[in-house]
């Protein structure tokens, strides 16, 4: 059968993505991604150390900024997006202007990085208050912490799991608890952190239940590169994505909405033993109940 008249497949514009080397969640950021726009990823070199401050130190160094975005220029990006939050915010806001720096110069194309697209995030939605979930172990998650202050946003709560690998394998059942247990009264916002752990489905059940924004990671990081594509990111009834879902809660989400339930925690830690690879089918991961 003769095709020719279709004329070929429609022309793409292209974000290239640095994620590190262990990144396994690149179906979820395609799932942002509008139609006409195209992801071309590649990732930092293995180094055998376990997720913790050392790792992103390591997968942020300007070198590995520069080889990764030299070989993504061969796509011929239009934007670039460091795709890994604690190696943007190991070096504070500094360290992560710096990171843009780099890898602006590398390939004279614009650069974000999800720690800085997190900061764009929380100006875009007037947030000054912000509860954590992170699967990181407590030094990563108090280095976010201070990252956070430094920017001049209050941290109200948090929840972390204390894991050093196979984040990506964390249920959308653990994420929400965690979310349930950091989030608090006063937050304006909650922020998922680490783009390898899966966040999707999860935020506008999150939302509803919650009754504030919530945002991710890879939600931002996305959101932000495309933004300097003048298009925007695709997603559910999600607040950052959707101007219109900012408006279904009629109060400033820091004043009272109704009783707290008892046993809410603004600061805690899941057990890991809730997390053993036999409690984690595949399938798990595409919803919760």
């Amino acid at each position: 059968m003769d095709v020719s008249f279709l004329g070929g497949p429609q022309p793409q514009r292209g974000v290239g993505v640095v994620a590190p080397f262990d990144f396994a969640l690149d179906r979820e950021l395609w799932r942002w991604v509008p139609d006409e726009i195209s992801l071309h990823l590649t990732r930092t070199p293995f180094v055998p150390v376990e997720v913790s401050l050392d790792l992103a130190r390591l997968v942020s160094e300007h070198e590995t900024l520069d080889e990764a975005v030299r070989a993504l220029t061969a796509a011929e990006p239009e934007v670039l997006a460091y795709a890994c939050t604690s190696g943007s915010f190991v070096g504070g806001i500094a360290g992560e202007r710096a990171m843009c720096d780099a890898m602006r110069r590398a390939a004279e194309l614009p650069a974000v990085t999800t720690s800085g697209a997190l900061l764009e995030a929380l100006a875009e939605l007037g947030a000054r208050r912000v509860a954590l979930v992170t699967p990181y172990t407590a030094s990563v998650t108090e280095s976010l912490e201070a990252f956070l202050a430094e920017a001049g946003t209050t941290v109200t709560g948090r929840a972390y799991l204390g894991l050093t690998r196979h984040i990506w394998k964390v249920p959308y059942r653990d994420v929400a608890a965690m979310a349930r247990e950091a989030a608090g009264r006063s937050a304006d916002v909650l922020f998922i952190s680490c783009t390898n752990l899966p966040t999707y489905d999860v935020i506008p059940q999150l939302e509803a239940e919650l009754r504030i924004p919530v945002i991710s990671a890879n939600q931002v990081t996305m959101w932000a590169a495309l933004k300097r594509l003048g298009t925007h990111a695709v997603g559910p009834y999600q607040a950052l994505l959707d101007p219109a879902a900012r408006r279904q809660w009629p109060l400033p989400p820091h004043l009272p909405q109704g009783p707290l339930p008892e046993g809410r925690l603004t600061e805690g830690r899941l057990s890991e033993g809730q997390l053993s690879e036999g409690q984690l089918p595949e399938g798990q991961q595409e919803g919760w109940a």
